[in-house]
């Protein structure tokens, strides 16, 4: 039998992203395979998605950085037929097929059963996106980042890392400041905990290598010029996690904040994330993340309408998540 997947082919030079019909014997090796019922569209996937990003390493690439579902088959010790299964990063939809796929055949090694009572489509709304903003949070934490110390500001407010990073920071007490090129926006930022939105403007020119401080700490997910204003922001002994690249891979800083705040960058990487971190961030989502703010947050699309929401993401015309129903 066969199953339906989108797939980015190599063609004379040229990426090919289409439906196709894929076989069981197409799948890459693993020891657990999975009926997905959901997956995601983050950023990653919308340039994936456009055929015209590098993320593919390998051809033919099944694309969905994200997959949840049902195991159906496993030689793994810890996953059994009929057990939920959830997935984000290890190289899917670039170097291993990823969730885009009625199927997908997985290492169990990088599998993880929903926590906390998390539903399958509840994980798929958090997503990445939710997770990279999670693992940013407790980042922040073990740098000795408290609410005490001032403000906490978000970047890039409205899309899905910085819904749940403010979800989960205004959780934890702090007061967060909300950046975002959407003002219209202003009263879903401050429904999920924002107190303060500041436009996106203020940030992303190129700025001065310290300027008044306005901010302890910072989840960012733009790169750029509006990374290096917030490093310029940060008050003395603050950390800023850095998570995206959404404005640009450079980082068009000075050594000042370090050398004479003491300020720390944080890199937060989600595809290749050890275990134990990557367990205590799911933790702290199904613990921390309010269910009906997630909801309110998340826009389920069909699978068949994953290209132009692909589309719509890299504009920046989506709020908050987008999860997707593989499975009808």
């Amino acid at each position: 039998m066969t199953f339906r997947a989108i797939r980015a082919e190599e063609r004379e030079g040229r990426q090919i992203v289409r439906f196709v019909d894929m076989e069981e014997a197409e799948l890459m090796e693993g020891d657990v395979t999975v009926r997905v019922t959901h997956s995601t569209v983050n950023y990653k996937d919308g340039l994936a998605l456009s055929g015209k990003s590098a993320i593919p390493r390998r051809f033919p690439m099944v694309l969905g950085i994200d997959l949840a579902g049902i195991v159906e088959t496993s030689a793994h010790p810890g996953f059994r037929p009929g057990d939920e299964a959830i997935v984000n990063g290890y190289g899917l939809s670039e170097t291993h097929h990823g969730g885009y796929a009625e199927k997908a055949r997985l290492k169990g090694d990088w599998l993880i059963k929903p926590p906390g009572g998390l539903t399958r489509a509840e994980a798929m709304a958090i997503g990445t996106a939710g997770y990279a903003a999670a693992l940013s949070v407790l980042a922040l934490e073990r740098q000795g980042m408290t609410p005490a110390m001032g403000p906490a500001v978000v970047t890039g407010a409205a899309g899905g890392v910085g819904s749940i990073a403010i979800a989960l920071l205004a959780k934890a007490g702090w007061r967060v400041v909300a950046s975002t090129g959407r003002t219209e926006e202003a009263d879903y930022l401050k429904d999920l905990g924002a107190a303060e939105i500041v436009d996106r403007a203020s940030l992303s020119a190129p700025g001065k290598p310290l300027g008044k401080t306005r901010w302890a700490a910072g989840v960012d997910v733009v790169g750029s010029h509006t990374l290096a204003n917030l490093l310029a922001e940060t008050r003395y002994g603050g950390a800023v996690a850095a998570c995206g690249l959404a404005g640009g891979m450079d980082l068009p800083a000075s050594v000042a904040p370090f050398i004479l705040r003491g300020v720390a960058l944080i890199g937060v990487d989600s595809a290749q994330c050890p275990m134990p971190l990557r367990l205590a961030a799911w933790e702290r989502l199904a613990r921390d993340l309010d269910r009906v703010k997630l909801a309110r947050m998340t826009r389920w699309a069909r699978f068949d309408d994953v290209f132009a929401v692909g589309a719509e993401v890299l504009a920046g015309k989506t709020r908050g998540r987008v999860a997707v129903e593989i499975e009808a």
